[in-house]
């Protein structure tokens, strides 16, 4: 059985106002996922005290890590990672639309790495898209376009994850649950779970999409005293197995911008 997590850290500041990474790392390694997605990653940081946020988590829970930047200022970055201690490969990382200027809204990015499970090749992408709903809607169209869902080499089996700011009865959602299944409305008499707010959980705003040859056995929104605590959002734990798929090939390749 394979576990996969996805995880909006808020910068690993918690909700009683400590910042740590190691909490973060503790919440997520006591799940012994296969894969991390993380989002609201601070890397070199003045306000966090310029620790390397994504390489600190990795190295606590003795993952690789591949890190895409949303937002960069001098040497101070800010956006998502995917962490694994399985086989990986970057294949792409790039931004995701938005207005641009002053008085722009925070960028948006999105991270996309194949990792090796059980000898298949599975396409990993992480998002965190934006609040506001035109802007997640073009992030949306363009994810599930030719730069990434699609994509010839984003072949099964796929999985997207994330904070997605955005409801199941948003549209941003129900476009994407059009190409993929939520993982959590695959799971037979499994009542939905919400991830934020962290301390009264009410928002199902984080979410797993997974193509068709993704079996999902189980899917917990991690609730203990200390994920409570940690960031804002809770962590979404998904289990599942790989089936068999003929025309998946073997290898992996680089996407270009």
């Amino acid at each position: 059985m394979l576990r996969i997590l996805t995880y909006n850290v808020r910068r690993c500041l918690g909700t009683d106002g400590r910042l740590s990474p190691g909490r973060i790392a503790d919440v997520i390694a006591a799940y012994e996922p296969d894969v991390v997605a993380l989002q609201e990653l601070d890397v070199r940081r003045a306000r966090t005290g310029g620790v390397d946020q994504a390489h600190a988590i990795a190295q606590a829970l003795g993952m690789q890590m591949h890190f895409h930047a949303s937002l960069r200022v001098l040497e101070e970055e800010y956006g998502n990672a995917i962490l694994t201690h399985r086989p990986s490969q970057l294949i792409k990382a790039g931004p995701l639309p938005g207005r641009t200027g002053r008085l722009a809204p925070e960028p948006r990015g999105a991270l996309w790495a194949s990792v090796n499970l059980g000898g298949t090749a599975v396409q990993v992408i992480t998002t965190h898209l934006g609040l506001r709903r035109n802007e997640r809607l073009a992030q949306v169209d363009c994810l599930l376009g030719p730069q990434w869902l699609g994509h010839r080499a984003c072949r099964e089996p796929v999985i997207l994850l994330g904070d997605f700011n955005a409801s199941p009865r948003s549209r941003a959602y129900q476009r994407l649950a059009s190409r993929l299944r939520d993982a959590q409305d695959t799971v037979p008499r499994h009542r939905t779970k919400p991830t934020f707010p962290s301390r009264l959980p009410m928002l199902r705003i984080d979410h797993a999409f997974v193509s068709r040859s993704i079996h999902v056995v189980r899917v917990e929104s991690i609730r203990s005293p200390v994920a409570r605590i940690a960031s804002d959002h809770l962590p979404l734990m998904i289990e599942f197995q790989v089936m068999p798929v003929r025309t998946l090939k073997a290898g992996m390749e680089h996407v270009s911008d």
